[in-house]
Parts: structure tokens; sequence; C-alpha cells
């Protein structure tokens, strides 16, 4: 079973946030629920928000798009471009958000696999220490966990059903 307390956050320097959490599910799966747009549309989410809008072209150079929508919110939007893609281990993008001018982030994430459960670490590396300090004031914490809980969910429903097949 996943349990929310399997994140961990860290700051190893004045620019990154490391995210850390171990699902229970084969790192291929995890991989695909991390680039497949289908799948993220049914974890990825945002407080109060849903992803409306998820468009990847999942190759070096090309290009995403997502937008969270939500009842009498204003939209979100962040975009950016893959600069590796080797599946299922690696991933680094860039990341803008398109209604907060932080400037380019670079997301790592790395997808560790040990007897059937995938380690997923995500590393952020921002523009500045100051910028990283708004991220983690606005709840990067507490939304991670929120968002990597239905991912849990989510893989296990999958595996259930891939199971059951």
């Amino acid at each position: 079973m996943n349990r929310t307390e399997d994140v961990t956050i860290t700051t190893p320097t004045d620019r990154e946030v490391v995210v850390t959490r171990t699902f229970d599910a084969p790192r291929t799966l995890v991989f695909d629920a991390y680039t497949q747009p289908d799948l993220l549309k049914r974890w990825y989410g945002a407080p109060g928000r849903s992803l409306v809008v998820c468009e990847i072209d999942l190759r070096v150079g090309g290009a995403y798009h997502f937008l969270w929508r939500g009842e009498g919110k204003k939209d979100v939007g962040m975009h950016g471009v893959h600069r590796e893609v080797a599946r299922p281990e690696r991933l680094v993008r860039t990341e803008r958000w398109e209604d907060w001018d932080a400037g380019e982030i670079i997301e790592t994430v790395t997808f560790t696999e040990n007897a059937g459960r995938t380690t997923l670490t995500s590393t952020g590396l921002y523009p500045s220490k100051d910028i990283r300090d708004a991220v983690l004031k606005a709840g990067l914490e507490h939304g991670t966990r929120e968002t990597f809980g239905r991912l849990a969910e989510m893989l296990g429903t999958l595996q259930s059903s891939r199971g059951a097949a």
C-alpha cells in the first residue's frame, strides 16, 4: 500500500528541490503515467482544478503544454520542451508557467525500479533561490503529497485491472 509519508522533499542546494516517492508499480508503468496524456489527465491535478489540456510530444526537442481549469478559478498553464527522454529511466524537460514569470525551471525525473517498486525522483532546478523559495512557500509540499497520492491510487487501479485481464 502506498502511503503519503513516502514523499520526501529536500533542498540540497539554494536552487533545487528534490521530491522522492516510491510507488508499488513497475517503472515502465510509472513512466507512462508521467508521460502519457490519457493517464496524466487522471491524476495530475491542482487544488480545485483538473488537467483539461495535456499535449505531449515525447521526444528530445518535443514540446508539451498543460492547462488546469477549475470552476470559478483562473486557468493555470505550463509548457516546456523535452531535453532528454530515456524511457523508462529518465526524463529531463524545461518548465515555464504561463501566469507567473518565474523563468525557466529544469525538471529531471528518474525512475528506479527495485523488486517491482519504483522510486520516482524529481529534481527541480530553479533560476534563483528566491524563485525556489516562492514555490516552496506556495505549497509545493502539500500539493505534491496530494498529487502523488492520486498517482499511487491510479497505479493501483491500473495494476488491478491488468491483473484481472
